[in-house]
């Protein structure tokens, strides 16, 4: 099976040391990727410098927020398939490879993967990797009607981010890897995929403001697609198509 070439999009702001160690982990991997795309997103520390050490392509975008810089990513990328990983993702030595060949599948369009907070004791690491990135998995699922990617590690064809580019929405304070997912639609195929899995930092976990930050983002990014396409008729769909 012969495997597309995959270019590794990294949208990065203020976090020059996590982004180092990121693409340390590229490196080291066995099949290497066409290319490394940093998008610098108004950063005023090195992360920029850093990723250019590195060998990375950078490209700046100074409207800050992820569905801006991640989309600005995406844009640029050169690849026929367009993989996603933020500044604190550890992924695996096997990880583009495998990526490769979960989208060398006729008719997926995207893939997804689990991950596990690298940081923490072993014990809460299980604990908090089954409640916090297992709800996003199953209340995600529930309300789009399709596994949702997760932006610490995800892919998807270069013709499915052509097809829905101008629907995403890039001025608002979403998560921009459901709200993706959203526009790719209930007929889009979206796999999870095991071989994916990355270690991410434990950060988001941590602080109040953090967790309200992140669920303000997610009733937004509901509200903004619901209103398009209710949940109802996304299941009616999919279940249509099956």
């Amino acid at each position: 099976m012969t495997r597309p070439p995959v270019s590794v999009v990294i949208p990065v702001r203020d976090d020059a040391t996590e982004l180092a160690v990121c693409l340390e982990h590229l490196a080291r991997q066995r099949v290497a990727p066409y290319e490394v795309v940093v998008v610098d997103n108004g950063s005023s520390d090195d992360s920029a410098a850093v990723a250019l050490a590195h060998g990375a392509r950078v490209v700046a975008e100074p409207r800050v927020g992820i569905p801006y810089a991640a989309a600005t990513g995406y844009d640029a990328a050169a690849g026929a398939v367009i993989a996603r990983l933020d500044a604190d993702s550890r992924p695996g030595p096997d990880w583009v490879a495998q990526v490769g060949l979960a989208l060398a599948v006729p008719g997926v369009d995207a893939v997804t993967g689990p991950g596990h907070f690298h940081d923490l004791p072993p014990v809460l690491r299980q604990v908090a990797t089954a409640l916090y990135l297992g709800a996003y998995f199953v209340l995600g699922t529930l309300a789009i009607a399709k596994v949702p990617l997760w932006g610490s590690s995800m892919a998807l064809r270069r013709t499915s981010w052509d097809r829905v580019r101008d629907q995403v929405h890039r001025d608002a304070d979403v998560h921009d890897d459901m709200d993706l997912t959203f526009v790719l639609g209930p007929r889009a195929r979206i796999r999870f995929d095991r071989r994916l899995g990355v270690g991410v930092s434990a950060r988001s976990l941590r602080g109040g403001p953090q967790l309200r930050r992140r669920m303000g983002r997610a009733v937004t990014t509901l509200r903004l697609n619901w209103a398009i396409v209710p949940p109802w008729q996304r299941w009616w769909t999919r279940l249509s198509v099956r």
